[in-house]
């Protein structure tokens, strides 16, 4: 007890400075590695520290030198295995007001690209399903589709959904700037208030956007016609300019909103998963206002 008191006392608001930045450091690279086979590694590298501790303890000398001939070449190693986490990292780092400003003018050309896709496939009659990932995670779905990580474009986009293209079946999935995957299968709503004139990509654009906070575009394959899905509901029948209007009042005013407040800031920093229980934390309490 005198111990602890002892060091509470001599304790500085820089030492409690200290411990809250590397706590939430390595908080945030626990979140990054977190279900990657990069964390099966970190925990290897935990269990060759704790053996090189017992070989010293336990005078286990030649297990000691192996182990301490590979601790200098760990800091190799690491960069090595956590190389797609370390790239992660240092991009969110980057994302100051410059960088964000620069993201904001390639989402607008990827809003763009998609725009001009879905009025080219609807003027040649040419089915299509495009979803686009906002908070809510669409692994499940891309793991089921095939994968692609490519660059957004009219002409890609345009391709997958040729009627001879082997992955035309089904939707792609689009997240940031990257076309994820292509081909993937929805869950079909079972809502019994949808209109039977809508076919299985209505149905399908529909479900995907009551299970999740996705946007769905839909390109009819018989009508030629746009449509937008978002929390269950569909606008129909939208041209180029609607389409453009509906899509950039989602994103961009999403966003906007998102940041205007300062809780929404800190909110940014956890897991989708938390963000609802500190959202109505602090609605709860009042400081969302």
């Amino acid at each position: 007890m005198e111990f602890l008191e002892n060091l509470i006392k001599e304790m500085r608001w820089q030492d409690i400075l200290d411990i809250v930045i590397i706590t939430f450091v390595f908080y945030r690279l626990l979140l990054l590695i977190k279900g990657t086979r990069a964390f099966q590694m970190l925990m290897g590298l935990v269990i060759l520290f704790m053996a090189f501790v017992v070989s010293r303890w336990a005078g286990l000398y030649a297990l000691e030198w192996l182990i301490q001939s590979f601790w200098s070449y760990i800091v190799l190693a690491l960069i090595i295995l956590f190389q797609p986490e370390i790239r992660k990292a240092l991009a969110q780092m980057g994302q100051n007001p410059l960088t964000q400003r620069l993201i904001a003018i390639e989402e607008s050309r990827n809003i763009e690209e998609i725009i001009r896709a879905s009025v080219s496939l609807a003027n040649k009659k040419i089915g299509a399903i495009i979803v686009i990932e906002r908070n809510t995670e669409l692994r499940d779905l891309v793991e089921m589709g095939t994968p692609l990580d490519a660059k957004i474009t009219k002409e890609l986009i345009t391709s997958i959904f040729l009627p001879y293209s082997p992955i035309h079946d089904g939707a792609i999935i689009i997240k940031g700037d990257r076309l994820m995957a292509a081909g993937c299968f929805l869950p079909l709503t079972l809502s019994a208030d949808i209109s039977k004139s809508l076919g299985t990509r209505h149905r399908a654009a529909i479900g995907v956007t009551e299970e999740t906070d996705a946007v769905a575009i839909v390109v009819s394959e018989e009508a030629g016609t746009i449509s937008v899905s978002i929390s269950g509901n569909m606008t129909r029948d939208l041209d180029a300019v609607a389409l453009r209007r509906v899509l950039t009042r989602i994103f961009q005013r999403g966003k906007k909103k998102e940041k205007s407040t300062w809780f929404g800031r800190i909110e940014s920093l956890f897991p989708d998963r938390m963000k609802a229980s500190i959202r109505k934390m602090m609605e709860g309490e009042g400081l969302s206002k």
